[in-house]
This record gives structure tokens, C-alpha cells and sequence, in this order.
């Protein structure tokens, strides 16, 4: 379906006979933001590294119309890491073109995306002697490069103050208000709040993947931390009575 960005069905990941992702089914809406919300060790990473076409997996996963991993994807995904992917001793544009050059795109495009994230006043700037919101957005901008429809964000305010955390989440809202599809990991529940849809996600299985207002509504709770936890009692229960069948 057009309107739809990425799907999954079965998907399966498998590592030392162990599964980290265990028969996920899920679609994301083109030009939402979507937060994928869990624990640490939840298989955030793998799920995204498995969209981004760098994991193999088991099942399906499409991807913008085609399967994860295909080659003609390359441009269209933006990629954000944990830790900050740019060369410290080069200043804010330094970086940009000459990822630039990677992604083939032009001059203009890296003025684009200085401007996009709020750094036009610190383009001559030293990345190493960036604020570490600052440095959070530079990578940003890097996965901006070439105007890719997906970015995958993986823990993008990690160590963040609040204030700096605000200031990223309304970049990411404002570039979904533009037709960019945002998948957006962590493990800060306040954050899912901001999320117009939620995956969420413990031990490698999806408890929740539809909006935020109907998961408030189905666990009937207000704030989106205990609606996690009413989930997780809710699996565990299920766990229990199925395993009293056997």
C-alpha cells in the first residue's frame, strides 16, 4: 500500500539459536513518527539494523515497496547510530561534504541540511567542540544527506539533557510534517508521548503496535509508562494461562 512505509510479518531474528526478534507483525504509516519503545536488550537495535538492510532475518520486511536490504533503498534510508558518526576534527560543513560526496548529492543539499537542524551559526565550527545536542544534531544532518524519505534513529537523545531532548523531538515533528517516515528508538518512556505510534517492544516480542491514544485507552491508564507495564503483566498472565494448557 502506498500510504504504508515499512511492514513486517513473521519476521524473525536468530542469533546462536537464540531469537532476538520472535514473529514480529507491524506496519508504519508513511510520514508519522513512530517510536520503537523498550528496555535496553528488547531488540530495538536489531529491529532497526534489520530495516536499514545490515541484519539478516527470517519472515518479511518490506521497506518503501521493497524487500529490506535491496539495493535500490540505499538513498532513500537515513541512519542514525547511538554514538555520533562524524569526524571530530572537521568543522559542522567539513562533515557534511564530504559525506556528501558518499551519498552523491550537492552544495546546496549540505546548506539545506545545516539549516534543517538548526546549525547555520556553528557551520565553521569544530565538530569536537560541539555541545553533544548539537553533535546528536550533526548526525542528523548527515542522515539528511540526498533527502532519503526514512530516517531510522536509533537512541537519538541518549545522554541528553531534558531541554536538548525537547529541541530534537520538535526537529523530528517538524521533519515528519515535511513527508519524512521517522522511526525513532528508546528506552525513555515520556518520550513514546511525542510518538503519533508506538512499537513496543520486550524479550524480542511487539506488546503494543498501533497509536498512543488507543494504547492509553485499552490498558486505561494516562501515561504511557504504566500502559507499558499493564502490557507486560497483561503478556505475562498470557504466558501463564497458556503454559497451564499444555
Amino acid at each position: 500500500m502506498a500510504n504504508i512505509a515499512i511492514s513486517g510479518k513473521k519476521l524473525v531474528v536468530t542469533k546462536d539459536k537464540h531469537r532476538i526478534l520472535n514473529e514480529l507483525d507491524f506496519t508504519i504509516k508513511a510520514g508519522t513518527v513512530t517510536g520503537l519503545i523498550g528496555p535496553s536488550g528488547s531488540g530495538k537495535t536489531t529491529l532497526m539494523r534489520s530495516i536499514i538492510g545490515v541484519q539478516k532475518y527470517d519472515g518479511e520486511l518490506t521497506v518503501l515497496g521493497k524487500s529490506a536490504g535491496h539495493k535500490g533503498l540505499r538513498k532513500s534510508i537515513g541512519y542514525v547510530t547511538q554514538s555520533p558518526a562524524v569526524y571530530p576534527d572537521l568543522t559542522v560543513e567539513q562533515n557534511l561534504r564530504y559525506f556528501a560526496t558518499l551519498v552523491r548529492t550537492d552544495k546546496m543539499d549540505v546548506k539545506q541540511v545545516i539549516d534543517t537542524v538548526h546549525l547555520t551559526n556553528q557551520r565553521r565550527q569544530v565538530a569536537g567542540s560541539l555541545s553533544g545536542g548539537q553533535m546528536a544534531r550533526v548526525s542528523l544532518a548527515v542522515a539528511l544527506l540526498g533527502r532519503p524519505e526514512l530516517l531510522v534513529l536509533d537512541e537519538p537523545t541518549v545522554g541528553l539533557d531534558p531541554v536538548l531532548r525537547n529541541e530534537l523531538w520538535d526537529l523530528f515533528t517538524e521533519l515528519a510534517s515535511q513527508g519524512r517516515t521517522l522511526l525513532i528508538s528508546s528506552h525513555v518512556m515520556d518520550e513514546a508521548a511525542r510518538c503519533e505510534n508506538l512499537l513496543l517492544l520486550r524479550d524480542g516480542k511487539l506488546l503494543w503496535r498501533d497509536s498512543l491514544k488507543k494504547l492509553l485507552t485499552a490498558t486505561k491508564q494516562r501515561e504511557v509508562g504504566d500502559a507499558f507495564v499493564t502490557m507486560i503483566h497483561a503478556a505475562e498472565r498470557a504466558e501463564k494461562m497458556k503454559g497451564g494448557k499444555r
